[in-house]
């Protein structure tokens, strides 16, 4: 049905554009009354007329406006040609241009015609030249250029053989996988490690975004999943990229008229074309998605995406290798630490780290600096994170700093006394361009799981802020700049309780089976819980004031706290 009404869209469309297209072409010659033609006579003004098929009008042409022709009334008086002559008019009998209405009426014609073909064809022209843009030759990147995602790599080198030599494992009666789906966060190098694979096996390598293949019109997505493949198969050896593939390997709604026909017929077209690969080509296809979860389940089935690798966060090591890579033609001081760097940037992408990099060089070279040093990347470093500190600060008040200051001093002073294992790298109240008042950049160990422990003190470190306000201020003067810090509480009380089965009344049971009505009884847990924490928190705060009035007026005075700083006063 939809597709319908998109045809008939397309028609009536097409039908104004050659509607207006004929207006111009018979544009009408502009009106002259008779007694101003009279007039125009008499004053030796009229150069031609001529008559033509309509008898009821006739064209004037002017002495001094040749191009123009006006449409006079005719008076069909039998004197009216003696009239003319008289007054030296030129007098002519035309017919209709047969010529020129054949040529209007072709011109219609090509226009629908031509909206028609676009849309039958889907656009394919574009398609085709991006194809024939997209191998670029063969890709020179190489796994020696992948830092980290070591296991990843391995996975991929028997892709890489059989690509090189099908035959081998073919005589043993070995399958090709078909497809490799790279999922992970942003930033962690899925479209470098298909890169890598093409320029390892030393073939052509086609890359689109899922999102070229979502048109308007139904049936134009389908249309280019199989020119792409049908360009890839011509190479005999290939890799095919898809990148960002969820945008069309959502999984398909159960009620067909609550699906997406476009991107249905695209997935469609997508699976039949994976399907139809004989064993041993020697072309695979790669997807790249953030959101593995959203994939529909005949993508994920064996014969379609038969592998599915996880390209992670880098880990320490990890961070070391690829910091070492982007450094190389960076020129770095001898007091920049990459192994110090690598630790103090947990959960940091790859292209996070790249970024820092890059930011530190660019600081380095507005100081006009030969080299960067650690203070550029320590500048970099809470860019990165929390955005530049605002140039401007004479609309911040003497009170505004003092909440800030004790709001930062509390989360630094219960991650101090319940995370001892965390890393304080910075504690600030200037604000940032993002919005942020402040900030206490703490950096936990790489860790392959969190303890009950750590949950409830990390909960504990977020309601830190808002306990400092009010045990300084007063309940009345509490202020909005723990808002984020509920909201993360909250959701990670949320997974505490429902998630992970940590709590003891709840036990290991997950609501989320039950229908919404036992809601109120989740609500009213986590409300009970987050009650008992902040009441804990104030209470580790209230036995430590003298430490968080210590660490206020540092901050007040300095703006900036190191983590040496933070030791220091709790000790």
């Amino acid at each position: 049905m939809k597709r319908i009404h998109l045809i008939i869209l397309s028609f009536l469309i097409l039908l104004i554009v050659g509607l207006v297209g004929n207006y111009y072409l018979n544009k009408p010659d502009p009106e002259m009354s008779y007694p101003s033609f009279i007039n125009a006579v008499e004053e030796n003004k009229v150069d031609t007329v001529t008559f033509g098929n309509n008898s009821d009008t006739f064209k004037a042409e002017l002495k001094s406006d040749s191009d123009t022709s006006y449409r006079v009334p005719n008076p069909k008086t039998e004197d009216f040609i003696e009239f003319l002559l008289i007054h030296d008019i030129k007098v002519n009998y035309g017919q209709n241009n047969v010529f020129a209405d054949i040529l209007k009426l072709l011109f219609i014609v090509a226009i629908i015609g031509g909206g028609f073909y676009y849309i039958r064809s889907g656009g394919n022209t574009q398609l085709i030249n991006n194809a024939n843009k997209k191998p670029n030759g063969k890709s020179l990147i190489t796994l020696d250029q992948v830092a980290g995602n070591v296991e990843a790599k391995y996975m991929v080198e028997d892709i890489i053989n059989f690509i090189k030599e099908p035959e081998k494992y073919a005589s043993i009666g070995a399958r090709m996988p078909k497809g490799l789906l790279l999922y992970g966060p942003p930033g962690t190098g899925k479209t470098l490690m298909a890169k890598a694979i093409a320029g390892e096996a030393n073939v052509p390598f086609y890359a689109m975004s899922g999102s070229d293949f979502v048109q308007m019109y139904v049936g134009v997505g389908a249309s280019r999943i199989r020119n792409l493949f049908s360009k890839a198969k011509k190479s005999e050896k290939a890799v095919i990229f898809i990148d960002e593939i969820d945008a069309i390997g959502k999984k398909r709604a159960r009620n067909a008229s609550a699906s997406n026909d476009e991107r249905d017929q695209t997935l469609n077209a997508l699976l039949t074309e994976m399907s139809g690969f004989h064993e041993n080509t020697g072309i695979v296809v790669i997807g790249a998605t953030n959101r593995l979860d959203t994939l529909d389940e005949a993508l994920l089935r064996p014969g379609r995406f038969d592998r599915q690798i996880e390209i992670g966060l880098p880990d320490v090591n990890s961070r070391k290798k690829i910091l070492s890579l982007h450094a190389k033609k960076k020129p770095l001081s001898e007091d920049v630490d990459l192994d110090a760097l690598s630790k103090s940037t947990v959960y940091f992408s790859g292209a996070m780290l790249e970024n820092l990099l890059n930011e530190a060089a660019i600081f380095a070279a507005n100081d006009d600096k030969n080299v960067i040093r650690q203070e550029h990347i320590d500048k970099a470093f809470y860019t990165v994170i929390a955005g530049a500190p605002k140039a401007d600060r004479s609309y911040i008040t003497v009170q505004d700093r003092k909440v800030t200051a004790y709001h930062e001093a509390g989360h630094a002073l219960v991650t101090s006394l319940l995370l001892p294992e965390h890393y304080i790298s910075k504690v600030t109240i200037i604000p940032s361009v993002r919005g942020a008042g402040g900030f206490n950049l703490s950096i936990p160990k790489d860790t392959m799981f969190q303890t009950q422990r750590q949950i409830l003190s990390n909960i504990q470190v977020l309601l830190a802020g808002r306990a400092a306000e009010e045990i300084i201020f007063g309940i009345d003067e509490i202020t909005t700049g723990a808002s984020n810090d509920i909201q993360k509480a909250s959701s990670s009380i949320v997974d505490y309780i429902n998630k992970f089965g940590m709590d003891s009344d709840m036990g290991l049971f997950s609501m989320d089976v039950l229908e919404s009505s036992h809601d109120n009884e989740l609500i009213s847990k986590c409300r009970e819980l987050m009650n008992k924490l902040y009441e804990e928190t104030r209470s580790l705060l209230e036995s430590n004031l003298d430490r968080l009035e210590q660490i206020t007026e540092e901050l007040l005075e300095k703006e900036s706290l190191s983590g040496e700083d933070i030791e220091r006063i709790c000790a």
